[in-house]
């Protein structure tokens, strides 16, 4: 990334809250539970950074609310005490606040968001949160990273993202955004398509990013 992004945009999970193997284990019980179980290698491969509408629809092959709500369910049990977002995030959210808007742009729903700010006090350091309830479409559709710089009023171009599943870079690289791509998730391969590689929201990569020159 040649110069400094005017502010910075970042995924809610995998990125900010490491709850990528919470969501596995959790689509795992239901979808076993109704008969067709799924690997973890095929969650990674064929449905990480999906909204639910469409890993549902992919894997079980139709959309069903009630389902939803009990996969939300499962999922607030584990993370609504914060643990899923360690210290070193923490304070690399806090570092890029003082410095640039944030902005959080999920495909999750804005309940499944919040009680995780709320237990890690982070919720004041984003100017702006784009929930699934947002947009019409979820990534790979850019409208939330558009929304993401409408909202913290600067153009696509001078935003950066952080992303930990290809289908967030295509995101991020289809509202013109400079992205880059977390490792930790699905390998660098995978990851190959964003503008920089990392292996984890860290204060050393905002400050890399936010001192580009």
């Amino acid at each position: 990334m040649a110069a400094a992004p005017k502010a910075i945009a970042l995924d809610f999970n995998g990125t900010v809250s490491d709850d990528e193997s919470i969501f596995v284990l959790v689509y795992q019980e239901l979808f076993a539970e109704l008969g067709k179980p799924i690997t973890a290698e095929q969650y990674f491969a064929e449905l990480a950074g999906h909204t639910d509408e469409e890993m549902f629809t992919r894997w079980l092959g139709e959309w069903d609310p009630a389902l939803f709500d009990e996969r939300v369910a499962r999922y607030m049990d584990r993370v609504s005490d914060g643990s899923t977002v360690d210290e070193e995030t923490r304070a690399a959210i806090r570092f890029a606040a003082a410095r640039v808007p944030l902005a959080l742009v999920s495909v999750s729903m804005r309940r499944e968001i919040d009680p995780i700010l709320d237990a890690t006090g982070l919720g004041e350091s984003f100017t702006a949160i784009i929930s699934r309830e947002d947009v019409t479409r979820g990534k790979p559709a850019p409208d939330g990273y558009l929304r993401a710089a409408e909202l913290l009023g600067v153009e696509p171009q001078h935003m950066a993202v952080v992303e930990d599943t290809a289908v967030g870079v295509d995101a991020a690289l289809a509202a013109g955004a400079k992205v880059v791509g977390l490792t930790h998730t699905l390998g660098a391969e995978r990851m190959r398509d964003a503008d920089l590689l990392a292996e984890r929201v860290d204060v050393a990569l905002m400050e890399q990013l936010l001192c580009s020159s």
